[in-house]
């Protein structure tokens, strides 16, 4: 199984998010886990947001990214995801950088792990398989 992980999910795991623990069995069983490159710049950015706000110390959201940065395997570029994913943004109106993880996903007939719920919803109706924490 491939699995495709965003940046909620892996910040969710590495900060131990209430429901994040259901990306631990697709995680154990995944044979190759992927990313897009754009997973770098929002997990910094949601760490930074972490620290800005003084929820964490510096040395944990340090600790933390280089814990998140190990999750996935392979970091995928996103000019190669670009014209798809930009294509796709503007058939559903969602934003780009979502459609990069769901692009990287549909590719390589993975299942995408993330916190998000409005790119679940969008995953579902494009029949890619997702996995989310149920509220």
């Amino acid at each position: 199984m491939n699995v495709v992980i965003d940046a909620s999910a892996a910040v969710g795991i590495v900060l131990a998010v209430p429901g994040s623990e259901i990306f631990s069995n697709p995680l154990e069983q995944a044979s190759l886990v992927i990313a897009p490159d754009l997973f770098v710049s929002e997990v910094c950015n949601a760490l930074w947001k972490y620290r800005k706000a003084d929820l964490l110390p510096m040395a944990r959201c340090q600790q933390s990214l280089e814990q998140v940065m190990k999750l996935p395997d392979r970091i995928e570029s996103s000019s190669a995801l670009s014209l798809e994913a930009f294509a796709l943004s503007c058939h559903h109106l969602h934003p780009v950088y979502d459609a990069l993880y769901l692009v990287l996903a549909r590719r390589n007939n993975a299942v995408l792990l993330t916190l998000d719920r409005r790119l679940a919803a969008l995953a579902e109706k494009l029949e890619i398989e997702v996995v989310i924490p149920v509220r």
